[in-house]
């Protein structure tokens, strides 16, 4: 049963952007079915982008079990255009823009409508666990650092505190904002959600961040993915950049001016050393070097919490992780300056959904 027939007032859509989802959309799905409804009426718009393997199989197999799930389809394969594909498909007054990659509290959605009213805002969300995609190593050394303040930001949408906030995750948002705003730009397959915040913002609306219920966010669980990810991240930083410069904070460009200065004190200590020997080239040495032995002191210090928390000696691990992330997102953002977006029809889709490259 959708909210058609339902009071409109007292319903919530969820839309649910997929793409060769199969590993995790069982769980996803549970975790949205077990919601608790005291209150409202709830629908589940799964909006797939034409998947290749069994994502669709497994949600009519739970579609047929629940009419509250429909299936809709995505030719365009962007999660943008999915976004605006549920928002138009919505039979509700609020929607519930989600991931999935994720598993929800059973009070997820409750909390977050409870607490949107409450702080009279726009979209609110509940805190993120970043939690392995597997037990393996490497599932765990990304989680870790993904989920850390010095290689996110104090104020990732991972580590952010309670209260008004910039750009909230997997929220609970009123429809008819999202409608007034002009809805998802398309031209934005990363970074959508932090262009369509920062224009509710700028309308006047606002955002809430809740520590009341959460959600379990799993990430890639392989390092190669895990550093493609943030050099793609760091791309479409710059580019959404061009798109929207307002959407975007200084901090999302630090990892850029971070392999920019080592990148221009290392070819200045080679110059010397090699071309121009009058050149002050040890200098720039010693300052490349002063610059990466405390990026690693500072990962190494939170290694070692990592480690203690989850006692284990792998968070020693964790230092040369995070400094591979930041070069890979820094040089990600350098590119995307030099280069220009594909164009929208030009896109393929990811091998999985992404909402937000909002990691810094």
């Amino acid at each position: 049963m959708n909210c058609q027939n339902q009071d409109p007032s007292l319903c919530v859509s969820v839309i649910l952007p997929v793409f060769n989802e199969g590993r995790f959309i069982q769980q996803t799905l549970r975790s949205l079915q077990g919601q608790h409804t005291q209150g409202f009426r709830l629908e589940i718009l799964v909006v797939d982008g034409m998947s290749e393997d069994d994502t669709c199989q497994k949600i009519s197999r739970l579609a047929a079990e629940d009419p509250r799930i429909r299936i809709l389809r995505n030719p365009k394969r962007s999660t943008p255009a999915a976004f605006n594909l549920g928002v138009s498909a919505a039979t509700g007054p609020y929607v519930c823009i989600m991931g999935a990659h994720a598993c929800y509290d059973s009070d997820y959605i409750e909390v977050c409508l409870r607490e949107l009213l409450a702080h009279d805002a726009v979209g609110c969300s509940g805190k993120i666990v970043t939690t392995p995609a597997n037990s393996g190593l490497q599932a765990r050394l990304v989680a870790w650092a993904m989920s850390h303040p010095f290689a996110s930001s104090s104020r990732s949408v991972r580590t952010q505190p309670e209260g008004y906030a910039d750009t909230v995750p997997f929220p609970v948002m009123r429809k008819e904002a999202l409608l007034r705003a002009g809805g998802y730009n398309e031209q934005l397959v990363r970074n959508q959600d932090n262009d369509m915040n920062q224009r509710l913002r700028a309308m006047g609306l606002k955002l809430y961040a809740t520590a009341k219920t959460q959600c379990r966010y799993y990430p890639r669980a392989g390092i190669r993915s895990f550093l493609k990810y943030a050099f793609v991240s760091g791309l479409w930083n710059a580019w959404s950049r061009k798109e929207n410069p307002n959407a975007m904070s200084l901090r999302h460009f630090i990892p850029m001016a971070f392999v920019g200065s080592l990148t221009v004190l290392a070819a200045l200590a080679c110059a010397g050393a090699l071309i121009v020997p009058t050149m002050p080239w040890r200098v720039a040495a010693l300052a490349f070097a002063f610059i990466v032995a405390s990026h690693l002191g500072i990962g190494m210090i939170a290694g070692v919490g990592v480690g203690l928390r989850e006692r284990t000696t792998a968070g020693l691990l964790i230092p040369p992780l995070i400094f591979a992330f930041h070069c890979s997102y820094g040089t990600g953002t350098l590119c995307g300056f030099l280069t220009p977006a594909p164009a929208p029809a030009g896109v393929v889709a990811p091998n999985r959904t992404e909402s937000s490259s909002d990691t810094v």
